[in-house]
């Protein structure tokens, strides 16, 4: 039976087995066959390398007599190390010994120079050997035999004093490389940092006695000078550039505390804020800046500011940039009040042709008609590049083995010298192993079938009352919505005041379902009590997901189905106007509830907690909750861009305020969770959850009211179309009747604007694009997967037969031994 071999070659004795005078002829044989490998790449390396060889063998010639003499001492010293180590007994044989050195760990990246290196150090060893032999603990442990015996030949001199010590070469090579190569040239050298670093110290050294002995002209030292002061204002540049980002350091603080699941949700905070951003400067650069200049003639009786209104968004606001209803139809050309001598046109009146100008003009129906198609059409490309830029990076092959080595030796960065930074990223790299070590330590229990029959059982139970609630909100939600719309008559005679007080009745009702709900969802996520909790991270995910589309259905058809519909129902005069100020209340009131939710459900809990059941217990942050309240304010946000322009700069001030809010209560109220565990793979879904439910929904319900719902007949720059798709049309066809020669630009709005199907290939041709690039993805991941279980394979077949030849090797040594004991005998 073969037994276990120790295959660590940085082990001294392996290293004194493969450098002993015995094994000589096999390092002479190991060294011809690296020439004969390195003969391929020229025949002016081969004959150097044979050259070199001639001289040590003549070398190895001469001192042969001398080494035979010397083995009687190398025995007796052999034997006092048996003595005092017990390994010394695992002897490499010598067919052990070129199978390891033809390991590819052992000959990729061998040079001509680094041959001539590695059997330098050789020689240069048994010459030492010769003189005095030294301890084998005083060895270098290097892997790599290219570079060996750096750190231990600093003070070896040659024995007939004729050469240069082997580090002065090394520091003159390294002095004739540029900086970049002789930083990337110490980075390789497997040396302690004290060695690195005195290396460094001594090129430098050298470097500078150098160029002071020589005379650097003028001009040559001005040069050399520039390039330096623009090279040390680019990198604080580039720095500069750095601590610009946005929240860098609250990130920082809160990846290291919590993990990449919080973060991701802080993350995921900060891609909203810069898509509102966007929208934002395209529609205030775009409409609400050409309108604010050219503002139209208001009505005498326009309400005044009453307070209310911050919360209602109705009455004061109605008559500002803020809404619909305020734009006209009309083509802007510097001020209306010129064009008409004197009379403006107000935003009730229907069209004219007095502000008409060709001069510099600005036409704000086709403004607003293309600018929210545009944007629209952008965002989604920003979409979908995000969300195939996540794919390629989320699902790659990351095995917790290897990322676990590689942060425990590769992740600290040396240039950190600040306490603060230091203890961010202790804690960062901290959070970061707890995680790797969960992964690698999860383990996966075979249960039986009546414990899966169990687990279905409850997994069914508790999918049933979720969508049961659901189910049962939804239809609360589509039977209030209708009972309100019934009220708005009877309230129409009342006191202005209470019937705007009596909108916010709906979003009241909305935000506190999407308050309590989830939290029946966690109860039951904990009967169901999944093993791993990213898999509860999704499950959590999916259901809080149901639950926001359910209402946000139910809340599309009762804007355009109800309110769209029939605006004469309930007295509005602008439609438009409303469903604007609707889905201002509803984000208004989302964050209101949000942060009774912080305020109770983090801040109260954890006092509660530590005062009064004297527990250091806190409450973990909800990833699944937050994330999808993120995603139905931003739904609610591209919902309201055609009614409300402004509406993303109310999204811009609720994200600031809301990440500045939940970054502190989750540094004081929360805690990490229990189960530390890696989330690669979330924000990819939290982009594609953005996309598709969320953004495709909304560019389906604007799409749906621009092309089909009749727009009001009195407000709005669409006052008096069919449609507000109609102002693009009417302006190609006036195109048409200007310049015959533009019946092109007809023909192709006509094909391609006015005909949905290219709506249909395009939205085709991005899903086809994602689809292909998912897949491509995938199949990478899966031949990544077979070449590191091919690897793995050619590992355990090596060390099979690195132990079948030890084995071998050792049978042989017996009978060699028993064979001369028996002729002693004799």
């Amino acid at each position: 039976m073969a037994r276990n071999v120790n295959f660590d070659l940085n082990h001294p004795l392996v290293e004194a087995g493969l450098e002993s005078p015995a094994d000589e002829d096999v390092v002479h044989n190991s060294f011809s066959e690296l020439i004969a490998e390195q003969s391929q790449n020229g025949l002016s390396d081969a004959f150097e390398l044979q050259e070199l060889q001639n001289e040590l063998d003549e070398e190895g010639r001469d001192n042969l007599a001398y080494l035979t003499g010397r083995g009687l001492n190398d025995r007796e010293w052999e034997d006092d190390e048996r003595q005092t180590d017990p390994l010394v007994g695992e002897r490499w044989s010598s067919d052990t010994l070129k199978v390891l050195s033809s390991m590819p760990s052992r000959t990729i990246g061998r040079s001509r120079g680094a041959i001539i290196s590695q059997y330098y150090n050789r020689t240069m060893q048994l010459r030492r050997r010769r003189q005095s032999r030294p301890s084998i603990r005083d060895f270098s442990h290097s892997a790599r035999p290219s570079i060996r015996g750096y750190g231990m030949e600093a003070d070896c001199i040659d024995a007939e004093g004729a050469g240069a010590s082997k580090r002065e070469r090394l520091v003159n090579n390294l002095q004739n490389l540029s900086v970049s190569d002789r930083i990337r040239m110490l980075r390789a050298m497997p040396l302690s940092l004290a060695e690195k670093s005195e290396l460094r110290t001594s090129t430098l050294q050298k470097e500078r006695r150098t160029r002071s002995g020589s005379q650097i002209p003028c001009c040559s030292q001005l040069k050399y000078y520039i390039i330096i002061a623009v090279r040390q204002c680019w990198y604080s540049w580039l720095s500069f550039l750095h601590s610009l980002q946005l929240w860098q350091v609250a990130l920082k603080r809160v990846s290291g505390r919590f993990g990449t699941g919080v973060l991701s949700y802080f993350l995921f905070l900060k891609t909203l804020l810069f898509f509102n951003l966007f929208l934002f400067l395209v529609t205030g650069a775009f409409l609400v800046l050409p309108q604010a200049v050219h503002p139209p003639v208001l009505s005498a009786d326009r309400q005044s500011f009453s307070g209310l209104e911050l919360l209602t968004g109705a009455g004061y606001f109605s008559d500002t940039v803020m809404y619909y209803g305020y734009y006209c139809n009309y083509t802007l050309h510097r001020s209306c009040r010129d064009d008409d001598g004197g009379q403006n046109i107000s935003v009730s009146t229907g069209t004219t042709s007095s502000c008409l100008s060709s001069h510099h003009s600005y036409n704000m129906p086709l403004a607003y008609f293309f600018i929210i198609g545009a944007a629209f059409f952008f965002t989604c490309i920003i979409l979908v590049y995000s969300m195939s830029k996540s794919f390629g990076q989320s699902f790659r092959i990351d095995k917790s083995h290897s990322i676990l080595a590689m942060k425990v030796f590769c992740s600290w960065d040396f240039k950190v010298i600040k306490k603060t930074s230091v203890k961010l990223m202790s804690e960062k790299i901290c959070t970061q192993l707890k995680e790797l070590l969960a992964e690698v330590n999860q383990k996966y229990v075979k249960n039986t079938v009546c414990q899966q029959l169990w687990r279905l059982m409850v997994h069914g139970l508790a999918w049933a009352i979720c969508i049961a609630s659901t189910s049962a909100c939804v239809y609360g939600i589509y039977h209030f919505s209708d009972f309100m719309h019934q009220q708005q008559q009877a309230l129409t005679n009342k006191h202005p005041m209470l019937k705007e007080a009596s909108l916010l009745a709906l979003p009241a009702l909305v935000s506190l379902i999407n308050l309590l709900l989830p939290g029946l969802f966690n109860l039951a996520a904990w009967m169901e009590d999944y093993e791993s909790p990213s898999v509860g991270t999704y499950v959590a995910i999916g259901r809080n997901l149901m639950l926001k589309v359910s209402v946000l259905c139910v809340l599309c058809y009762h804007w355009l189905g109800r309110v769209a519909a029939d605006p004469k129902s309930i007295n509005l005069t602008c439609w438009e106007n409303f469903v604007g100020q609707e889905l201002y209340r509803f984000l208004l009131m989302d964050f209101i509830f949000i942060l009774l939710d912080t305020l109770f459900g983090e801040f109260l809990w954890r006092f509660f907690s530590e005062k009064v059941l004297k527990r250091r217990r806190k409450p973990v942050f909800d990833i699944a909750r937050n994330v999808l309240e993120l995603i139905y304010g931003q739904t609610l946000a591209w919902l309201g861009v055609l009614f409300t322009p402004l509406l993303p700069a109310v999204q811009i001030l609720k994200l600031l305020l809301l990440f500045y809010i939940k970054k502190s209560s989750v540094m004081m109220n929360c805690q990490a969770p229990r189960k530390p565990y890696r989330v690669s793979q979330m924000t990819t879904i939290f982009i594609t959850l953005l996309c598709f439910p969320s953004f495709l929904g909304a560019s389906v319900c604007v799409t749906y009211t621009m092309w089909s719902i009749t727009p009001s007949t009195s407000c709005g720059p669409f006052r008096g179309l069919k449609t507000m798709f109609q102002a693009g049309k009417r302006w190609v066809e006036q195109l048409e009747r200007d310049n015959p020669n533009l019946s092109v630009l007809a023909r192709a709005h006509a094909y391609l604007v006015e005909n949905p199907l290219f709506l249909f290939v395009g939205a085709g041709i991005f899903l086809i694009v994602i689809y292909f690039h998912s897949q491509v993805v995938d199949g990478q991941r899966k031949i990544i997967s077979l070449l590191q279980e091919q690897i793995e394979n050619e590992g355990e077949d090596k060390k099979f037969l690195i132990t079948r030849l030890q084995h071998i090797h050792e049978q042989k040594r017996t009978s060699k031994r028993r064979l001369k004991s028996q002729d002693s005998n004799y």
